[in-house]
C-alpha cells in the first residue's frame, strides 16, 4: 500500500467513535495537556497552557500503566479513587537543558511540552512527575480535570498538507502508528518528500527488530508546506522560513536539530493517529536528533540519512542512550557519576556481579570486557579535531562528508579487528563518558556509523517498546 492517499481511512480516523469498552474511565478520545517548563539547571516549574481534545485514542484501550521505568519524567492520569489508569514515560528538551553549560552558569529557560494520555469521562488528576537518580519519582506539577470544563479546548482539529500511508498493518489502537513529518520542504517540493521520507522508511524497515515486526506498525507521511526550502544554520547565517521551526546548532551543538515550535507540531499531528514521529528535514547537511517519546529528526541528503534516522528513532521510540564518547556534545554530566543510568543499553556496573544485561551476555564472557580502548581513542581524538577545524572554517558539506567516510573506514577496521567483537559483554566507553559507563557490544547503531544492525540488547529494548504499543 506504498504510497497512496489515504483519504479513506484519514475520514475514518475522525469520524470514529470510542474504542473503548462501555463503562471505562475514559470515552475513547485524545486529551492533550499543554504546559510551559521552565527554571535553572537546580530547579523547575511546571505551568499550564491548556487542556486540548484531540482525535480518537489511538493506543492500547483500557488501564495502561507503563512499567519500563524509562524517561527522565512521567506523566499519570489518577482517578479521584486513588487508581492510577494511565502512566507514561518520556523525556524532553528542558530536562536535556539542564544538563548544557548554560543552564549550569545560571541562565533560566521555559520550553513548551505535551503529555497525550486517553480523555477521562470522570474527574481526575493529571500528574507530572520527575526521575530522581536513584530512580524513583517526585511530583512536580498537578493539575485537576473536569471533563465538563469550558477550559477544555474542544475546538475542531484543522486538517492541512497531504497524506500518504506508506504501510498499514492494521487497526490504530493495535498497532504502532508512525508518522513522519516534513520540516523546510516548500510548496514545489512535495514529491521530494515523498519520495525521501520512502526512502528512509525503506532502510528503517530494512533493520532489525523492525523488519521482523513490520506487521506491527502503521506507517504515514504527512507533508506540511514550508514558506521557504530548507532549515535555518545558524552557523553559517541561513534562516529559510519554516512550518516547524527546526534548525541546526539546538544547545550551540553543530549537528543537533530540535525545535522548541512543540505547539505547532502538535496542532499538525493531531489530525492523524500517532504514538511516535519523526521529522525528515530538508537539508543537504548532516544532523538530528531524538528524544524518548518526543520525536526523531533527520536531514534528509546527506549521505548517512538512512543510519541517522535508526539511530534518533532508536532514542525516541525506545528510550536507548547513545553508546558513542569521544563526539562533542552539549551536555555536561548527562548521566550523573553513582548511579545507574536508565537507558537499557548503559550501566555504570553498579551491581556487584550482576550485569544490567546479564541474560544476553555471552557466556564466560570478561566482565567488564577488555579491548584496546586507549588506541580507539587516539584514532577518534584525531578525527574530532580535525572535524572541529572544518566546522570552525565554514567548510563545505562534501568537506564534512569526506571525513565521515574516512571516520567510517578507521574506525571499522579498528572494531572489526577486536577479538570480542560481536560478542556481548561490558565495554567501556559510552553515554558521552570515556570512563565509568559500558555498553553492550564493540559496535552497533547507538555507538557509530559504522554497522547495519542494533545490538542484542538494544533489539529487545526495541522489541519491548512494539509490545507496550500492541499487546
Amino acid at each position: 500500500m506504498k504510497t497512496q492517499f489515504m483519504i479513506p481511512f484519514f475520514l475514518f480516523y475522525f469520524s470514529s467513535g470510542s474504542t473503548q469498552p462501555p463503562g471505562s474511565w475514559t470515552d475513547g478520545k485524545t486529551l492533550r495537556l499543554d504546559f510551559i517548563h521552565s527554571g535553572t539547571d537546580k530547579t523547575e516549574e511546571i505551568s499550564l497552557d491548556e487542556f486540548r481534545l484531540e482525535g480518537p485514542w489511538s493506543g492500547p484501550a483500557g488501564v495502561r500503566v507503563d512499567s519500563s521505568g524509562l524517561g527522565l519524567f512521567r506523566g499519570e492520569v489518577v482517578l479521584k479513587t486513588g487508581e492510577t489508569v494511565y502512566a507514561e514515560g518520556f523525556s524532553s528538551i528542558f530536562g536535556e537543558w539542564q544538563t548544557t553549560s548554560e543552564a549550569k552558569n545560571g541562565y533560566r529557560r521555559a520550553f513548551h511540552e505535551s503529555f497525550r494520555f486517553p480523555n477521562p469521562n470522570v474527574p481526575a488528576e493529571i500528574r507530572i512527575l520527575r526521575r530522581t537518580p536513584d530512580g524513583r519519582f517526585s511530583l512536580i506539577g498537578a493539575f485537576p480535570l473536569n471533563p465538563e470544563s469550558r477550559q477544555v479546548n474542544r475546538a475542531p482539529v484543522l486538517r492541512s498538507g497531504k497524506l500518504k500511508e506508506w504501510f498499514i498493518g492494521g487497526e490504530p489502537a493495535k498497532k504502532v502508528d508512525l508518522v513522519v513529518l516534513a520540516e523546510g520542504y516548500s510548496e514545489a517540493e512535495m514529491e521530494k518528500f515523498f519520495l525521501d521520507s520512502d526512502r528512509l522508511c525503506t532502510s528503517l524497515f530494512s533493520t532489525e527488530p523492525f523488519l521482523s515486526r513490520k506487521q506491527d506498525f502503521n506507517v504515514r507521511h504527512l507533508y506540511m508546506a514550508s514558506p521557504e526550502s530548507g532549515i535555518p544554520n545558524p552557523r553559517k547565517d541561513q534562516w529559510p522560513a519554516t512550518a516547524f521551526g527546526f534548525q541546526f546548532n539546538f544547545f550551540d551543538s553543530d549537528r543537533y536539530v530540535l525545535s522548541s515550535a512543540n505547539k505547532q507540531i502538535r496542532e499538525s499531528l493531531s489530525q492523524v493517529p500517532y504514538d511516535a514521529v519523526i521529522i525528515v528535514c530538508n537539508s543537504p547537511k548532516y544532523g538530528g536528533g531524538g528524544i524518548y517519546h518526543l520525536y526523531a529528526s533527520v536531514t534528509s541528503d546527506t549521505e548517512p540519512a538512512e543510519y541517522v534516522f535508526i539511530h534518533e528513532f532508536g532514542h525516541s521510540f525506545a528510550g536507548l542512550g547513545d553508546e558513542y564518547y569521544t563526539s562533542d556534545v552539549a551536555y555536561d554530566s548527562f548521566n550523573p557519576p553513582g548511579f545507574e543510568p536508565n537507558e537499557p543499553n548503559i550501566t555504570a556496573l553498579l551491581q556487584d556481579g550482576k550485569l544490567k544485561w546479564q541474560e544476553l551476555a555471552d557466556p564466560g564472557i570478561p566482565i567488564p570486557t577488555p579491548w584496546k580502548k586507549m588506541g580507539f581513542d587516539s584514532l577518534s581524538a584525531g578525527i574530532q579535531k580535525r572535524r572541529s577545524e572544518l566546522i570552525r572554517t565554514g567548510a563545505s558539506e562534501i568537506e564534512m562528508e569526506s571525513l565521515f567516510r574516512e571516520d567510517r573506514e578507521k574506525t571499522q577496521n579498528w572494531l572489526r579487528s577486536e577479538h570480542y567483537y560481536g560478542k556481548t559483554g561490558a565495554f567501556e566507553g559510552a553515554g558521552y563518558e570515556s570512563r565509568g559507563l559500558f555498553r553492550p557490544e564493540l559496535d552497533c547503531i547507538m555507538f557509530s556509523r559504522n554497522p547495519d544492525h542494533f545490538c542484542k540488547v538494544c533489539r529487545k529494548a526495541i522489541s519491548e517498546a512494539i509490545n507496550r504499543l500492541t499487546q
